[in-house]
């Protein structure tokens, strides 16, 4: 009896004790719980992907692998930029399945101007080339938005049906303007935006300068933070939660970048890199069938002759990261983000309370077309090319991660970096099957499985709440 009692008063202190740190940190508990789930989702996959191994072990999974991680993060760039978007757009209690189309038609009419309109009238190469692919990119997915959102607000059409037409009738646009085929090759400066090339890598010196400036940017944030607290009197966090947010905060940048620069060129780019840069290769030691090998962190790969370069962080993550970033600032610092908090919490009261709701919904809309033109932009970068099927689907699985990562479909509630955290989950998912060979049906299956069990989930931590 006495040790039950024990046993109890122990889990009490125990769960006193989280409950103390999570209030004292104000950490939210589903973006914990979001992180406690990709955690376990890249280490089932790892062991998975070791167990298919010819010498199967645990030990050998290719998942949780520089090289694989540095895949998973360009992969994420163009669904993590939309779901920036998406997120103000759920909030606001709307909805946008247009945005897969769009990319798709925004990619194709970028192409175009390049491959067909200014590349043989300016030449191969003109720096105005690739800068007239990105303008027409974000140019017209921002009108595109623009009359999705004028259709929603002035109109009254839902956005349901305004941007379930838009998936349709945009997807033909791109098939009209394609014909049907690939556009490529495109600008090969335009390409640097895809991170598919070496000058689009920043390479380990400039990573770790970007790292640590991040960190610093970190530790900044939440000194200002405390010092706004405590200009207009709000309650401060104790000392030692602000050393631990800094701490985690700051570990997980430096980790990040660790795992990019661990990452080395392919063999073959580093050949091609050395003939085009007369690059002396130096003389390694060679293997038995005579190719030379090196280190490249803690493993041997192969290599020019002990020539080896790592790539580092990539544009297009760099470029999720920013608009992430921005995202957040314009959601929780502008009046334009509480605006759109106000409105998707209670929009009759807001627009009472005098709020422009038409207005804000079409900004809102016009906003999401320009990201979705950013991501056309990133997508068909990274491929060298434009399809009128390259965005297809991308609208369900930019929805997704902005469920996923805690964004209520009532309205009211979500945050741009829990998109963010979704839209890694959900490549990860994806890039995790595809490394254990699963057929394409399997993964459709298990992505709509999981959009149905965060939903699931979101709505228990709401009653919960209440």
């Amino acid at each position: 009896m006495a040790t039950e009692q024990s046993s109890k008063s122990a889990t009490a202190k125990s769960e006193g004790l989280i409950r103390t740190f999570l209030k004292a940190t104000e950490l939210d508990v589903r973006i914990l719980g979001m992180l406690g789930a990709l955690l376990l989702v890249w280490c089932t996959f790892d062991v998975l992907s070791g167990l298919i191994q010819p010498n199967a072990s645990i030990f050998s999974g290719l998942f949780l692998t520089p090289r694989n991680l540095w895949t998973l993060l360009v992969q994420t760039s163009s669904i993590a930029v939309m779901a920036t978007g998406m997120v103000l757009v759920i909030v606001m209690r709307q909805i946008d399945l247009s945005v897969g189309s769009m990319l798709s038609m925004l990619a194709v009419a970028g192409a175009m101007v390049q491959v067909f309109m200014l590349g043989p009238w300016l030449g191969v190469g003109h720096p105005i080339i690739w800068v007239a692919g990105v303008a027409t990119c974000l140019v017209l997915g921002t009108l595109v938005g623009v009359f999705n959102g004028v259709l929603t607000a002035y109109l009254q059409i839902p956005s349901f049906i305004v941007t379930l037409g838009g998936l349709i009738a945009y997807s033909g646009i791109a098939f009209l303007l394609a014909s049907g085929v690939t556009i490529a090759p495109l600008d090969q400066t335009y390409d640097i935006i895809g991170g598919g090339v070496p000058q689009s890598w920043l390479g380990p010196m400039w990573s770790w300068v970007l790292g640590l400036a991040a960190c610093a940017l970190i530790v900044f944030g939440i000194l200002s933070g405390r010092k706004q607290r405590r200009r207009f009197s709000f309650p401060l966090r104790p000392v030692w939660a602000e050393i631990v947010l800094a701490s985690i905060g700051s570990a997980a940048v430096l980790l990040t970048t660790y795992v990019v620069n661990s990452y080395p060129w392919p063999f073959g780019l580093i050949k091609q890199y050395a003939q085009d840069h007369n690059v002396t290769i130096p003389v390694g030691d060679a293997n038995s069938d005579g190719n030379a090998i090196c280190m490249a962190g803690d493993q041997v790969v192969r290599c020019m002759d002990g020539l080896v370069y790592y790539t580092g962080y990539a544009v297009p993550v760099l470029i999720a990261l920013m608009v992430g970033a921005v995202m957040t600032f314009v959601a929780t610092r502008t009046k334009f983000g509480r605006y759109i908090y106000a409105i998707g919490g209670n929009p009759e009261a807001a627009e009472l309370a005098g709020i422009n709701t038409r207005m804000v919904t079409v900004k809102v809309f016009a906003l999401m077309g320009f990201l979705a033109g950013l991501s056309a932009v990133i997508s068909s970068a990274r491929l060298d090319a434009a399809t009128n099927a390259l965005g297809q689907s991308n609208e369900l699985y930019v929805i997704a991660a902005t469920v996923i990562g805690g964004t209520s479909l009532a309205g009211g509630i979500g945050t741009v970096y829990g998109a963010l955290l979704g839209a890694l989950l959900m490549q990860s998912i994806q890039s995790g099957m595809q490394l254990l060979n699963l057929p394409a049906a399997f993964q459709n299956i298990v992505v709509g499985t999981v959009l149905v069990m965060a939903v699931f989930v979101d709505q228990l931590y709401r009653r919960r709440v209440k």
